[in-house]
């Protein structure tokens, strides 16, 4: 019995190694860099502790996102244009969401916005096109300041900025 375990632990153990190896040989590969190997480590660490998180798991369950009214808009989408490395960002597609109670002082946001590409150059003539390039997620914390509820443009962190087809 005991050695049917230490096998079992041993072949997990062996699953983790080479999902870890193939994890930096694959981030070598697509970055032409060498990885940083604590950095990756954290990274999945965080992800993994967040998703099981039971307040994560609850909040999502039992309500739905609150939509919030920011006063704020405008400085909100340069912040993110200038994290998200984009090219604009359409501050009129802003959305604003919160799992968190707003009663709070300060809560945690998700805010997502469209973003737009540099125009395309065809055969001589700048094309601008009207259709956003990106989806950007973002996090952030709100508060309410001056009548208001604003988000702290110190505060946002991009998560992800997917490429619209």
């Amino acid at each position: 019995m005991a050695n049917r375990i230490v096998r079992i632990i041993l072949i997990v153990v062996l699953f983790i190694v080479f999902f870890e190896l193939g994890l930096f040989g694959s981030y070598t590969i697509v970055t032409a860099e060498a990885p940083n190997i604590q950095g990756l480590i954290d990274m999945q660490i965080s992800k993994i502790t967040s998703f099981f998180s039971p307040e994560t798991v609850n909040n999502v369950l039992i309500k739905d996102p609150t939509p919030i009214t920011i006063s704020n808009k405008k400085d909100v989408a340069l912040k993110m244009e200038e994290l998200s490395k984009v090219d604009g960002v359409n501050y009129e597609s802003i959305n604003v969401t919160t799992y968190e109670d707003t009663d709070n002082e300060k809560f945690n946001v998700t805010i997502t916005a469209l973003g737009y590409a540099s125009p395309n150059s065809t055969s001589g003539q700048i094309v601008i096109s009207q259709d956003p390039s990106y989806k950007i997620i973002a996090n952030g914390v709100a508060s309410y300041k001056s009548g208001g509820i604003m988000v702290d443009k110190d505060s946002i962190t991009i998560n992800s900025v997917l490429k619209l087809y």
